[in-house]
Order: structure tokens, then sequence, then C-alpha cells
């Protein structure tokens, strides 16, 4: 995954594994080489599985800050693996939750989930009642639809996470044309997110997605129109996410003077 900003490059090389756990290993795995722009001197080779669990909590959480109601206050959790972590972290700066209802098909992964975050209190439930919340984010490695359209109410926004490749989906189809549907990058959306399959089917459009984030930061479109409007953002990924934090935090290690110094040209 490469991309650029002003006077910063870089390219993260990623894997999913999901049968990882079995082995004592994350299923989710990466590496950043950041570079100088204007020389491509590599200045940094850092560790990038935490900066994409973190990068995701932090754009779905500023997703729902646009596209959730303001006076949110529950959380639904549907996978309760590393990036549930992130994800409840950063919407909790977001907004004043009152309850987190996480669901998996594995009771244990909610314990462990309980083990990570001491500091909040979280509620095993079931599908159902994780999806009676506000903002539900969804983190599945589903290749099928777990969430069904009777699920969603109005009002809902949901964060489509888990779908990031070819072939992967967790809402039933009929759910994105209840909703406004909302990406972080148009081509990646259609080819790897949560439309990806409903799109290759001849069930959802590429014409009928709304926005990208990005044009709603800008005040380009307008986000949540109203509080029983049904919102999703179509979360994939973009590298610019993983530079641009791999950015601030080589900046910060140098300003600390933090990390071991390499001339790989000696």
């Amino acid at each position: 995954m490469p991309a650029a900003l002003p006077g910063a490059a870089g390219m993260k090389w990623v894997n999913v594994h999901p049968a990882n756990r079995a082995k004592g290993l994350p299923s989710v795995m990466a590496l950043i080489i950041y570079s100088d722009a204007a020389t491509g001197y590599p200045l940094a080779i850092m560790d990038a599985t935490d900066i994409t669990a973190f990068r995701t909590g932090a754009t779905a959480a500023i997703a729902a800050k646009y596209l959730a109601r303001k006076n949110s206050k529950t959380l639904g959790i549907i996978g309760g693996g590393k990036q549930a972590e992130t994800q409840i972290k950063a919407h909790a700066m977001m907004f004043k939750l009152v309850e987190i209802r996480i669901y998996d098909i594995d009771p244990e992964a909610i314990n462990r989930l309980r083990a990570r975050l001491p500091e909040f209190t979280l509620t095993a439930a079931s599908i159902e009642q994780a999806m009676n919340s506000d903002i539900v984010c969804t983190l599945t490695p589903a290749h099928a639809p777990v969430v069904k359209k009777e699920w969603v109410k109005p009002g809902l926004h949901i964060n489509a996470v888990g779908a990031d490749a070819e072939g992967k989906e967790e809402l039933e189809p009929a759910i994105l044309r209840m909703a406004t549907v909302v990406v972080d990058d148009f081509r990646q959306a259609v080819h790897a997110g949560e439309i990806n399959v409903p799109i290759s089917r001849c069930l959802y459009t590429k014409d009928e997605i709304y926005a990208s984030l990005g044009e709603i930061i800008l005040g380009q479109k307008p986000g949540r129109a109203s509080d029983k409007q049904i919102t999703i953002f179509d979360s994939t990924g973009v590298a610019i996410e993983d530079i641009a934090t791999a950015k601030l935090i080589y900046d910060r290690a140098v300003k600390q003077n933090i990390g071991l110094k390499v001339d790989i040209l000696e």
C-alpha cells in the first residue's frame, strides 16, 4: 500500500491471514518503510500492525462524527478481535458512550477484549442486541452477510470495516439500499469494500454511493441529514492514512530521540 504526502512517502506491506490465531500470531501484520519524498532515502522502518489497527479505528470514529447522530450513546461491536479494541477507544473519544455491546461467535474473545480494556465496561450481547445500538462497527472476516436487514433500525450508523478484500461482505445487500453509503475511496470500495459483492451481483451500483468521507469532511457534501436516516461508512483502509500516521510517529520519535539509528549507505 504506497502513498505520498508533502515531504514524505512510504509503503505499507500488510498481510491478512485469518487462520493465524491458531498459530499464536495476529491475523493482520504489517511493516511501513517511510522515506524522504525528495530523495527517496528511507527515514524509518516501523511496525505497522498497531498503526493499521489504530488508524482504522480512528477513521471509523471520524466517519461516525459526521454520519452518526450527535447524541449517540450506545456502541455495538460485531467481532471482538484486535480491531474491536481500537474501535472502542476511538469512539469513546468522540461520543459519551453509556453502553458498549459486544458480540462474537467465540465468547472467549469478549473475555480477552475485557482484559485488554479494563477501563471500559463491556456487555456481552447477542448479535441482535449489539445491532440495537446507535453506532455499530462490523469487524468480521465474513464472506457472507452476518447482519440482517430486519436488525437495522432508523437512525443507525454502521461502520462496515471487516470487508476489506474481494468476496468479503458483512451486511445483507438490501441494507445498502436503505442507507446513505459513504466510502473512503470509490475505486477501492467497489473492488474490495462492503459494496464489492453486491455490485458484482448487480444488487447495488457504484452510482448509488453518496460520497467519500473526504468530501463530507471538506464540506463538499452534507453528512447526516436527519435522525431517522440510516448511514453506512464502507471502510477499506487507504494508504494515505498509514503514511500520515507514520509521519506523525516519525516526527515525534525524532523530537524525543527515540529509535535505533542506522545509516543504510555505510
